[in-house]
């Protein structure tokens, strides 16, 4: 199959950028019968990265695979402020992490913190073990999966909960509304229930002067900050990146001088 009649056909499937993954599809398959195998599952509607079995983030190959939510670009400004944030040698870790993309770039780009993640979901937690290392990988809800060792310790931490107003599901596109797992979309009414979870655990689990960094939409920041700061954030900042249209707000346990 020619890369022009493979983008034609990803065109008439309705991919916007058919041309770009028509490249990406030839580049990646062994062989022509299963090239044709990965268009198949592309007309049908499967998220491209999971198809290729990557995802580009913060210029890393993030492993990912069918069933999984598919980190997003926007996401990159959670590693931005960490990376900004993150004092030398400190405890990081990252909450509800999926694959493990932010862990993942954190870990590349500061190699003097230490870096941990958790989650909830077995398959996006088999990636995450294979991105970041299984060591350093850990199954459960929130707080409760990390070693107890690390309560009052962490340093810095990080999320990219779920968001998503369960009302709003229906209106994703189908691609992660059929594809990617309910638990890392649906936020509850408002979509920040699991923020609330995740603020009434700071005082316990981060250390005295910690910080945390979450992502949400523009339209909840304000709200999740009233969130922080019910939690125990002395302060809070709202940072929006208008190349990555990515919105995060920070909260700090202590003064931030």
């Amino acid at each position: 199959m020619s890369a022009h009649d493979l983008a034609a056909r990803l065109r008439a499937a309705g991919c916007v950028f058919a041309e770009d993954e028509a490249a990406l599809l030839l580049d990646e398959a062994a062989d022509p019968d299963s090239l044709e195998a990965m268009v198949a599952r592309r007309v049908a509607g499967e998220p491209l990265e999971t198809i290729l079995g990557w995802v580009e983030f913060d210029g890393l190959r993030i492993a990912v695979a069918p069933g999984v939510f598919v980190p997003r670009r926007r996401s990159e400004v959670l590693v931005h402020e960490v990376v900004r944030r993150a004092p030398a040698g400190a405890l990081v870790v990252e909450l509800c992490c999926g694959v493990a993309a932010a862990a993942a770039a954190l870990a590349h780009r500061r190699p003097d913190v230490e870096v941990l993640a958790a989650d909830v979901d077995e398959a996006a937690l088999a990636c995450a073990r294979g991105n970041l290392g299984p060591d350093r990988v850990f199954a459960g809800d929130l707080f409760t999966a990390l070693p107890v060792d690390v309560r009052g310790r962490i340093d810095v931490l990080v999320a990219n909960a779920p968001y998503v107003p369960t009302a709003e599901i229906a209106l994703m596109p189908p691609e992660a509304r059929d594809h990617e797992p309910l638990v890392a979309l649906d936020g509850g009414a408002d979509g920040l229930d699991v923020h609330r979870r995740i603020a009434a655990g700071l005082t316990t689990w981060l250390a005295p002067a910690g910080v945390v960094v979450i992502e949400a939409s523009v339209a909840q920041a304000p709200t999740l900050a009233a969130i922080l700061q019910a939690g125990g954030c002395v302060e809070t900042e709202v940072r929006h990146d208008e190349d990555l249209d990515g919105t995060v707000v920070a909260g700090w346990l202590g003064p931030t001088n």
